[in-house]
């Protein structure tokens, strides 16, 4: 199935927001001298007009990093975008058009796109896998297997390609996995101890791998059972058995290749380490255009 066109629109993270993450990036590319390469081939009063151009089809993130990028390195930069993040573009599109002094574009460039590229890959993997399995009551979620430091840029691209975010961190939600399961005990006192702590705003999700721990974790009653790595065939039956008990969440290696077989099974979430650790960049490019 072919991805959507049909633009998401989420929310924009305010600039103070991310204005850190693309200082740290700008200081981390300028190191001690600078751009030494633009300072040494560019006069210093040159003028010129770039364009941010997709050289892939896919949904756009990052934007408002590019932008930010430019603007920290010189304040008179003008960037002028034509599309917002969440649009599907074309290969060959223009998302952008920056003008101003050349040596400050140039200096800007990188980080500008690796945003770009990186987000805008995570967005355009998510809409493709929510495309696939569209015809299904399952929702796509993210997971927590984030690169550090980029966790909550990562989440926002899994939003403006159509996707949920799971977890943001370990203060959001109880998740009881097989660790704590087994240094507590057992599934039943585990979620006991959790609900003392939780209190009514807190939900509380417990992971479960076969049958007979779906059937103890219902009985002690959670909002949500994470059924993981289990079969199409198992995950049918733990569906139906959770009707009417608790939400259900699939899990453990999904891929691209196997995720509509999960989504048939009739989870509600399907949760996809894959949208933040193995997708693709989006081939993003600076292209010259023109003297001003």
């Amino acid at each position: 199935m072919s991805p959507s066109r049909l633009s998401v629109t989420e929310p924009a993270l305010a600039n103070l927001v991310i204005k850190p993450w693309v200082e740290a990036a700008l200081v981390e590319d300028l190191g001690r001298r600078g751009d030494v390469t633009s300072q040494a081939t560019i006069p210093a009063d040159k003028q010129a007009k770039l364009d941010i151009r997709a050289r892939q089809s896919g949904v756009i993130c990052g934007m408002d990093l590019a932008r930010l990028a430019f603007e920290l390195v010189d304040d008179e930069i003008e960037f002028c975008a034509t599309i917002t993040d969440g649009d599907w573009v074309d290969a060959g599109s223009i998302l952008a058009q920056v003008s101003g002094n050349a040596r400050n574009l140039l200096t800007a460039e990188r980080t500008a796109l690796n945003f770009l590229t990186h987000l805008s890959g995570i967005a355009t993997a998510t809409r493709q896998i929510v495309d696939s399995v569209a015809e299904f009551p399952a929702q796509i979620t993210c997971t927590r297997k984030t690169i550090p430091g980029l966790r909550v840029l990562q989440k926002y691209a899994v939003r403006c390609g159509g996707g949920r975010n799971h977890r943001l961190g370990l203060d959001d939600a109880i998740l009881i996995k097989d660790n704590h399961i087994a240094i507590s005990g057992d599934i039943t006192t585990a979620i006991a101890q959790a609900k003392a702590l939780a209190g009514h705003l807190i939900p509380i999700e417990v992971e479960v791998d076969n049958l007979e721990q779906l059937e103890e974790a219902l009985d002690a009653g959670v909002n949500l059972v994470l059924l993981d790595n289990m079969s199409p065939s198992m995950l049918t039956k733990a569906v139906a058995m959770c009707q009417g008990r608790a939400q259900t969440e699939a899990s453990g290696g999904i891929t691209p290749e196997s995720v509509v077989a999960v989504a048939k099974t009739g989870v509600d979430f399907i949760a996809m380490g894959y949208l933040t650790h193995s997708t693709t960049a989006l081939d993003i490019g600076l292209d010259f255009s023109s003297d001003v």
